[in-house]
């Protein structure tokens, strides 16, 4: 009877509608990021990094790590509750561990690196997409650490020379500020610890730093220094733009990142531009892109309609 058939279409159509939402809604499900400003490892050897990523230790990197590191801003375990030092390995902080990340692990002392004052007030910039409440602690390593030896937890000391809580995010970045120690020079890695309260997740990132050598915190402190290396030349530096990354990206071949410097050490990033960060929440691969989701959304209302079709006709 024609009623029936009308009826069983609505019921169809209210069947396909919940599965639908719920694909659709699956995309951004949790936060994702990583440290732009000291720029990251994992983010200036990512596909996003612009000239960095083409560094002779983000080739290697990348070759050691089998693949590019696409989720630049998924690099973060499960339920750590505070047991860093006990789940991730010594020699593995960079990679929290994560056989995906491996290759940021490589001791080596040319890692696209940022100039910083000694004893100056840092302003970190931590991309993200959605707000949650979480801890980041901010380490430096101690006086005298060799940057050509695997980075273990005795090179950081036993407390955060800075701790943020709960910051507001605010244009796609968070923004911690941290009073630097005045006693350090040369290159160092200034570890970041990011513990979600809201989720069971913690994220760990690595940012090569250069202090210059008998440095203070004089004038212009706060703020890096404006010329970066190039070559035994000095360059001015520049804002790069940060992109989206390049599993979230809608075209095929992305415009290339203004370069701020051909050198390995790279200028502080003062811009505002964000980047997408992942929309997927697949462990600690690269994350399902929005594209994806609205992919799955079509063809579930595809087969939907089709179905509700079918019945109508019955």
């Amino acid at each position: 009877m024609p009623w029936m058939r009308s009826h069983r279409s609505a019921l169809a159509a209210a069947a396909v509608t919940p599965l639908l939402l719920t694909v659709w809604a699956a995309g951004p499900a949790r936060a994702h990021g990583a440290p732009t400003d000291p720029v990251s490892r994992v983010y200036a050897c990512s596909p996003d990094g612009g000239s960095p990523s083409r560094s002779a230790a983000c080739r290697a990197a990348v070759a050691a790590n089998g693949g590019p590191f696409t989720a630049w801003d998924n690099l973060r375990i499960a339920g750590v509750n505070g047991r860093d030092r006990q789940v991730v390995p010594d020699g593995k902080l960079c990679s929290g561990g994560l056989p995906a990340y491996k290759g940021l692990d490589l001791a080596r002392a040319d890692w696209p690196s940022t100039r910083l004052t000694p004893g100056s007030t840092l302003t970190m910039r931590y991309v993200s997409t959605i707000p949650h409440t979480g801890t980041f602690k901010l380490y430096l390593t101690e006086p005298g650490y060799d940057p050509t030896k695997p980075l273990t937890w005795s090179d950081l000391p036993d407390k955060p020379f800075a701790q943020v809580r709960d910051p507001a995010l605010t244009d796609g970045a968070y923004r911690l500020p941290a009073k630097l120690p005045s006693d350090r020079s040369g290159r160092h890695v200034l570890f970041t610890i990011w513990q979600n309260s809201s989720t069971p997740d913690t994220y760990y990132s690595c940012s090569d730093v250069v202090f210059p050598a008998g440095g203070s915190a004089g004038a212009g402190a706060g703020k890096a220094s404006a010329t970066a290396s190039a070559g035994g030349r000095t360059a001015a530096a520049s804002s790069p733009a940060v992109k989206p990354r390049a599993s979230e990206r809608r075209t095929t071949s992305p415009s290339p990142t203004p370069a701020a410097a051909t050198g390995s050490e790279t200028p502080r990033t003062q811009g505002d531009s964000v980047p997408v960060a992942s929309t997927g929440d697949a462990g600690n691969g690269p994350a399902m892109p929005l594209v994806a989701g609205g992919a799955a959304a079509v063809l579930v209302l595809t087969g939907g309609a089709a179905l509700a079709l079918r019945l109508r006709r019955r």
